[in-house]
């Protein structure tokens, strides 16, 4: 019996080595043509159906005569969300290797500036598109229009860089999120009036930046008796997250709200618990994740603002291979919802 090929293997030439016949054999059999005996269309028919290949969008990537390697730049570190991504992005390897493409992880710092625009920079002509997430500032915007300027396509995900010259920029619009996290915390905490605490990743993450100058505009005007705390920046890392919180926790008792921007949300779930606040605070985070979704059932976090990690991965996919190919971008498709999940309505 023939073994069945893994899916990051698949071509028409693995499919033709399986069968045991000729490429051109293979072409004969995807095209219908004569000349070809029915127990050798029988064996290549089965060999396909065998590997769930996509005969017809490989036959047409071959013919465009090329391969395509894609990176995608990722935070280092525990951040679920965007393990969440990178995990979907391992679930199309089929997908990819019907269209002879390649895409590669390249972990880095991205709350470095430095760190992220050498990263970028050491990426230069050995990829056809780079998807990042990205810093905004303006060493990693150089470094972005430099891989423009040499000829790479370059997707911000997640977090933007507006003011470079990337192609196309995937992910939820973060004002909007801000504003959804900050109605849902003022409506939330009710005729109370107190504090409102905010733990971002970091404010030059055009995300997070987005995210709090959104919550705040909501805070302001909507909610005049809520007073928000200065921004605490925790760089997406439990241990530091829940420092920072305790010590405020510490220095304000009369803390009601509390709005995680980011990442983190271990440690800020854990401060919140061991100062005994975790019924009386509103806590609004982002992501649905195993861990936020114990934190909600447990009533600890009262809602999540999420956007689909799989849609995310699967669009930036395909918008960098839309502009590989000079096709156009389908924006309606590629557009990624704001979803509002609490413990009653968790998928």
């Amino acid at each position: 019996m023939a073994e069945t090929l893994t899916p990051t293997a698949l071509t028409l030439k693995d499919i033709a080595r399986e069968a045991g016949v000729s490429l051109a054999t293979v072409d004969r059999v995807l095209h219908n043509r004569t000349g070809v005996r029915p127990d050798t269309v029988r064996r290549v028919k089965e060999a396909i159906e065998r590997n769930s290949f996509q005969p017809h969008v490989a036959a047409a990537e071959l013919a465009r005569g090329r391969a395509r390697r894609f990176a995608f730049v990722m935070p280092s570190g525990p951040n679920p969300f965007m393990q969440q991504i990178e995990d979907y992005l391992g679930e199309m390897s089929g997908w990819l290797s019907a269209r002879r493409l390649s895409v590669e992880m390249v972990a880095t710092d991205v709350f470095d500036p430095s760190v992220l625009a050498a990263s970028l920079e050491a990426l230069s002509g050995d990829y056809d598109g780079i998807a990042v997430v990205a810093l905004d500032h303006p060493g990693v915007r150089a470094a972005i229009n430099d891989l423009v300027d040499a000829g790479t396509k370059v997707v911000t995900l997640v977090s933007d860089v507006p003011s470079s010259r990337r192609h196309h920029y995937v992910g939820i619009d973060n004002i909007a999120a801000g504003r959804t996290a900050g109605a849902l915390v003022g409506r939330l905490v009710g005729q109370r009036s107190g504090k409102v605490a905010i733990v971002a990743g970091s404010q030059g993450l055009r995300d997070h930046a987005e995210r709090i100058f959104g919550f705040n505009q909501v805070m302001t005007t909507e909610f005049p008796d809520l007073s928000v705390l200065p921004v605490l920046e925790g760089r997406d890392e439990d241990d530091r997250s829940e420092q920072l919180l305790a010590r405020l926790f510490g220095q304000h008792a009369d803390i009601v709200g509390l709005y995680n921007v980011g990442a983190g949300t271990q440690g800020v779930a854990k401060a919140l618990s061991e100062a005994g606040r975790d019924k009386q605070v509103v806590f609004v985070g982002h992501d649905v994740t195993a861990l936020t979704r114990r934190l909600l059932l447990q009533g600890v976090m009262d809602a999540a603002i999420s956007q689909n990690p799989g849609h995310e991965a699967r669009a930036a996919v395909r918008v960098l291979l839309a502009l590989a190919r000079g096709e156009p971008i389908l924006h309606e498709q590629e557009k990624i919802r704001i979803d509002i999940v609490m413990r009653d309505n968790l998928p």
